[in-house]
C-alpha cells in the first residue's frame, strides 16, 4: 500500500538541490559598506567578540539585524565612520523607528524599539572600549517606555483538541506533525528548543525531557504528558525511520528534506494546523501553545513557581503575567463574590 501524498511530497524535497533552499548568511551578503573601519566592518567585528564569548546563535542573529538595519539607514546619509555618529543622529534614527511601518501597515512594537535600541547601545560600548570611538553615543539614549502587555489571548482547551485533530495520521507526516504540536503544548517549549532537541533528550521510562541550551543559555529537565508521549513513540517507531536520510542525524523532529526543521519552517507548519483548524484565530503559532500551557496549568491549580521553571522564565515577574491571563477563575470569583454578578437564587 503506497504512502499518503504528503509523505511522498517531503520524498520529492530530498532531491531538491541545496542552492534552492535557504542558504546561511554570510558577511558581504547584505550590500554594506566595509572598506576600512567602517560601521559595518566594526560591527563583523563586534559579533565575532560575541561568537568567541559563547554567546547563542540566536542572540547573534538578532544584533546583526538590528545592527545591518541602523548600518543601511546610516549609509543612506553619508555616514560610514563610527565616529560620525552621534546622540543627536541616534535620536534621528530613534525618530524613524517610531514612525516606521511594516509591510501590514503596522508600527514597530515598543519592545522592538527598544530592543534595537539596546543593541546599538551596546554595539558602541564595544566600541568605546575597544578604543575606536572616545564616547558611546548612544549611553545617554532615553528608551521608550517599557510596556507591559498581556500575552495574546490563549486557546481553550476546546480549541487546542480542535487544533491536534487536524493533522491526517495515517500519513507519516501527520504524525509527526500530532508530535510536535502535542509535545509544544504539554512543555511550553520555545520554538528553537523544539528545533534543537536531540532523540536523546528524550527520557520515554522517566517521562522527561531535556532542553539543552534555552534561552540564557540554561539547560532543564520538564516532565511530558502521558498523551504527548504516546504520540512520540508512535512518532519515533513510525514516522522518524521513513523521515530519516542520514542514519547518524539525531535531531529528533526531521523535516521533508530528512534532516531538522529551520525554525520559520516549524512556526510556519504550526500556523497552518491553527487556520485549518478554523477557531477563529488568525494568527498565533508555537508560542501560542507557550502561552496555553502556562494558562492551563495554572487555572489547574499549578503553583505559579513551578509553571516558571517549566517554561524556563529567568524571573518570576515573566511568568506572574499569566496569572492576569487566566480569566476564568477570576469569572467564578467574581460570579460568587459580586452582588451583581450572582444570580438572585430565590427566584
Amino acid at each position: 500500500m503506497p504512502h499518503p501524498k504528503g509523505y511522498q511530497s517531503a520524498c520529492r524535497l530530498r532531491h531538491r538541490s541545496k542552492d534552492k533552499r535557504a542558504a546561511p548568511f554570510t558577511p558581504g551578503d547584505d550590500g554594506l559598506i566595509r572598506t576600512g573601519a567602517t560601521l559595518a566592518s566594526c560591527l563583523d567585528e563586534y559579533l565575532d567578540w560575541l561568537s568567541v564569548r559563547h554567546y547563542s546563535a540566536m542572540t547573534i542573529q538578532e544584533r546583526r539585524k538590528d545592527g545591518v538595519g541602523f548600518i543601511r539607514w546610516a549609509q543612506e546619509r553619508d555616514l560610514l565612520d563610527p565616529q560620525q555618529i552621534t546622540r543627536s543622529i541616534l535620536e534621528s534614527y530613534q525618530r524613524h523607528l517610531f514612525r516606521y511601518r511594516k509591510t501590514n501597515g503596522q508600527p514597530l512594537g515598543n519592545s522592538t524599539q527598544r530592543k534595537i535600541l539596546t543593541t546599538l547601545r551596546l554595539l558602541f560600548s564595544w566600541l568605546c572600549r575597544e578604543h575606536r570611538i572616545e564616547a558611546n553615543p548612544a549611553a545617554d539614549l532615553i528608551f521608550p517606555r517599557k510596556q507591559y502587555r498581556l500575552p495574546d489571548d490563549t486557546l481553550s482547551i476546546r480549541e487546542m483538541e480542535s487544533i491536534l485533530s487536524v493533522p491526517d495520521i495515517t500519513d507519516p507526516l501527520g504524525i509527526r506533525d500530532r508530535a510536535i504540536m502535542e509535545l509544544l503544548y504539554s512543555c511550553g517549549l520555545r520554538r528553537r528548543e523544539l528545533v534543537f532537541l536531540q532523540v536523546g533528550d528524550l527520557n520515554r521510562e522517566r517521562e522527561t525531557l531535556f532542553i539543552r541550551q534555552g534561552k540564557g543559555h540554561k539547560d532543564r529537565l520538564v516532565p511530558v504528558g502521558e498523551r504527548a508521549l504516546q504520540w512520540m513513540e508512535k512518532y519515533l517507531n513510525e514516522s522518524r525511520p521513513l523521515l530519516r536520510v542520514d542514519p547518524g542525524e539525531q535531531t529528533l523532529f526531521i523535516s521533508g528534506y530528512g534532516e531538522g526543521f529551520n525554525p520559520s519552517a516549524l512556526g510556519n507548519l504550526v500556523r497552518r494546523y491553527i487556520r485549518k483548524a478554523d477557531v477563529g484565530r488568525d494568527k498565533g503559532g508555537t508560542h501560542l501553545f507557550r502561552h496555553t500551557c502556562a494558562t492551563h496549568m495554572l487555572e489547574g491549580g499549578a503553583d505559579v513557581r513551578y509553571i516558571q521553571e517549566m517554561l524556563g522564565h529567568a524571573k518570576l515577574d515573566t511568568t506572574a503575567v499569566y496569572t492576569r491571563v487566566s480569566i476564568r477563575q477570576l469569572k467564578a470569583v467574581h460570579a460568587e463574590s459580586h452582588p451583581a454578578g450572582r444570580r438572585d437564587k430565590s427566584n
